[in-house]
């Protein structure tokens, strides 16, 4: 039975890899720490449904705990390390940037060591399109530049890769980072945007749409997301012979087991349609609070996925307009409303 141990398992994207590897009859070990970034009591319910499976055990703990997590990996003694847990949202670096290189930089060192110690096969860890930054050659490649971070959350993430780099480098260990494209779906978190306008509009409260709705967005359905995030698993990184043996378009470092990849619808999505789509959904028209870009925001990201589609096959496809009638149909019955 293969043992993955994942961060962050009480969060979003976490619970539905979780939830995915278990289907597939995995061992999965959970680690997080519950932080109040958000209502606590819908992470523990995410928990909660994940322990219904016998072949899932979770450990509640920060990452800066040390000593916790060494002690959690060790009793896992995993094959794959998937690393989720962060300090999340663009918005939130604005006010608290501490907690972000603590939670982002020295808890993604702790668990590389982990990973290094226990020397597993495969080290995935999560990365963002954030670190593309005020970058326009769109759609977005992993080949390209991303050194122009807009924010300290997209700094951290820019930092993390960096480490991963030098750690596959450093102890030939194989590592995959996943660049996130605004990701949506049931059990989401209440800091996004689609969470957001649909507690709002159901309220009969004004949403407010940035940029006056001239805002584009590679918008991801989480089961997209996870099904890759899976599909990478067993397309672990090897060190090249030479730089010339790596295929055009691939990010493999010529000096390290090691590859940046994006996973992404491979479309954009205006704002305001997006925001049409919810309204289609929920049967209900929103009133439209216009207005300017928030600082650190980006007007527009859009996915180049062909590296994931040419190492897995696979490609997200789950259409906006499906995947919001999903989450409000998760958020209605969640919430009783």
């Amino acid at each position: 039975m293969t043992r993955v141990f994942i961060t962050g398992t009480a969060g979003f994207i976490g619970y539905h890899l979780a939830q995915l590897l278990l289907d597939e009859g995995m061992a999965v070990h959970g680690f997080d720490g519950m932080t109040d970034y958000y209502d606590v009591s819908l992470k523990a319910r995410r928990h909660q449904m994940l322990l219904q499976s016998p072949n899932f055990t979770a450990t509640e703990a920060m990452l800066e705990d040390v000593a916790a997590l060494d002690s959690a990996v060790d009793a896992c003694a995993p094959d794959i390390i998937v690393h989720l847990a962060a300090q999340a949202g663009v918005r939130y670096s604005l006010e608290n940037p501490r907690a972000y290189i603590e939670a982002n930089v020295v808890g993604t060192f702790n668990v590389m060591e982990a990973a290094k110690r226990h020397e597993v096969r495969h080290l995935l860890m999560a990365s963002t399109s954030s670190v593309y930054g005020a970058e326009t050659d769109m759609p977005y490649a992993e080949t390209q530049k991303a050194d122009t971070p807009m924010t300290i959350y997209a700094a951290t993430k820019k930092a993390t890769e960096a480490m991963g780099h030098s750690y596959a480098h450093l102890w030939n260990l194989p590592t995959t980072m996943f660049r996130f494209f605004t990701v949506y779906g049931p059990w989401g978190r209440p800091d996004m945007a689609l969470y957001k306008f649909v507690d709002a509009i159901l309220e009969g409260r004004p949403i407010d749409v940035y940029n006056h709705g001239e805002m584009y967005r590679d918008f991801t359905y989480v089961t997209d997301l996870v099904r890759g995030i899976r599909l990478l698993m067993d397309a672990a990184p090897v060190r090249p012979q030479s730089p010339e043996a790596i295929a055009e378009g691939d990010s493999l470092s010529p000096v390290a087991p090691y590859r940046v990849v994006n996973i992404g619808n491979s479309r954009t999505v205006r704002l305001t349609d997006f925001v049409d789509a919810i309204e289609a959904a929920l049967g209900m028209t929103a009133e439209r609070n216009l207005i300017e870009i928030q600082k650190g925001d980006v007007p527009a990201t859009w996915a180049d996925a062909s590296l994931l589609r040419s190492l897995t096959g696979y490609s997200p496809d789950t259409d906006v307009r499906d995947g919001v009638r999903q989450f409000v149909a998760w958020f209605r019955d969640y919430y009783g409303r």
